[in-house]
């Protein structure tokens, strides 16, 4: 599931930079494996037109002009790649040679490339086949409960927006094609009622320690809202009804991308990603909360497992029997997995969501007795009975408020 990571039993998504608890970054099975979902042929023609921001987002709106304009400094890391970034624009956003594949903090751009996520592109999202992942976790390290029972994921009643309107997914583009996970909207201390932020897994947005960031990512708030089946023609607005949002600024933890695989479950435990996104069309100076009407805040100091009477999970599940088309959630008493005794326990609860719900949201009652986001999907069994999701903490609280801090409302 990582895209459970591009898709997963264990991770849901996907590499190292400086010593802080933060890298940026742009877009995921316990076989484990990551729970994200990808890829798909790439057929279309890359052309952005829009300006590009020292964070990669677009400078506003639409924009007008064929050329992309990435700051000096940008360029010259660019350069130092040996990418011509007046190319990006005609297709080098492809070139994932090793030595291209951008993975330090400083070079993520993730400029607009409008329509580029078209209908027939966010439909064709292919899945990666699971990675068998090894159920038995009896070798841990720490605090471990019984493997939970399973939990049937129930579908979202439609529309997606009346019931769950802080929840969405996201596309990006991987080395072997177009991925997709799961996402939320979060509030930011830096503009109350007025967010932009997006939370996901880490894996969602960058590869782990053998690679970089991902390209193209983008957010689709309440995606499919009227739930369409996949035999069902629907436009872009049904599929997109309150726009694409492109990643402006991404952030997720030095422990993923130096440690972060898509299988095995290293890394999970920090397995978490904060973006800052823009409107592909412009939205009247609207913010993505104002438009969607939704932001979770989020608990950084969630109470243990034996306080939590049950988290619930939200996401776009994708490998079979699912599809990716419809949103689905679980809900259950967690219990706690420990991967190893030096990293935070994780959070696990019995449930049936496949590869696409990586990222997707886990919420519970707080430190004040009110909903809050607590986890997000990271890992899973090929099986499909169980997730687990890291318990945030200062590495979680260090990204989101760098985000924030950033955010340029």
């Amino acid at each position: 599931m990582r895209p459970i990571r591009p898709l997963f039993a264990a991770r849901r998504g996907r590499s190292v930079r400086r010593t802080t608890s933060s890298v940026l970054a742009v877009s995921a099975a316990l076989a484990l494996t990551a729970t994200a979902c990808g890829p798909g042929e790439d057929n279309a023609d890359a052309k952005p037109t829009a300006s590009a921001t020292a964070d990669g987002g677009s400078a506003g709106g639409s924009g007008g002009g064929d050329k992309i304009e990435i700051p000096d400094d940008i360029k010259d890391r660019l350069k130092e790649h040996g990418i011509d970034v007046d190319q990006w624009r005609n297709g080098e956003w492809k070139n994932w040679d090793k030595d291209k594949w951008l993975r330090e903090a400083e070079d993520f751009v993730n400029p607009i490339i409008e329509d580029f996520w078209d209908s027939d592109r966010l439909r064709d999202t292919d899945k990666h086949p699971e990675k068998p992942v090894d159920n038995d976790i009896s070798g841990d390290q720490g605090k471990t409960d019984p493997i939970p029972e399973p939990v049937d994921a129930q579908q979202v009643a439609t529309p997606y927006h009346d019931n769950a309107p802080a929840a969405g997914k996201l596309f990006f583009e991987t080395p072997e094609g177009s991925a997709q996970c799961s996402a939320t909207v979060v509030k930011d201390p830096a503009n109350p009622g007025k967010s932009n932020m997006v939370w996901t897994a880490g894996h969602c947005v960058h590869a782990g320690k053998e690679g970089g960031w991902y390209r193209n990512l983008v957010f689709v708030p309440s995606y499919n809202n009227e739930g369409k089946p996949a035999d069902q023609k629907a436009t872009k607005e049904e599929l997109a009804p309150y726009g694409v949002w492109w990643s402006k600024q991404a952030r997720t933890s030095d422990q993923w991308i130096a440690q972060g695989a898509q299988s095995g479950g290293a890394g999970a435990p920090y397995d978490f990603a904060v973006m800052e996104v823009t409107p592909e069309k412009g939205a009247a100076g609207k913010s993505l909360e104002e438009t969607v009407g939704a932001a979770m805040p989020v608990e950084f100091n969630a109470p243990a497992v034996p306080k939590i009477a049950s988290i619930k999970a939200t996401g776009y599940p994708a490998a079979p029997p699912f599809d990716g088309e419809l949103e689905f959630s679980c809900t259950d008493k967690p219990g706690r997995l420990s991967l190893s005794a030096s990293q935070p326990t994780m959070y696990r609860i019995g449930c049936t969501m496949t590869a696409g719900s990586s990222g997707g949201g886990w919420v519970a009652k707080g430190q004040d007795g009110k909903p809050a986001l607590v986890s997000n999907t990271s890992i899973g069994p090929v099986t499909a009975g169980w997730l687990a999701g890291p318990r945030f903490g200062k590495e979680a609280q260090g990204i989101y408020d760098e985000v924030s801090k950033k955010s340029t409302n």
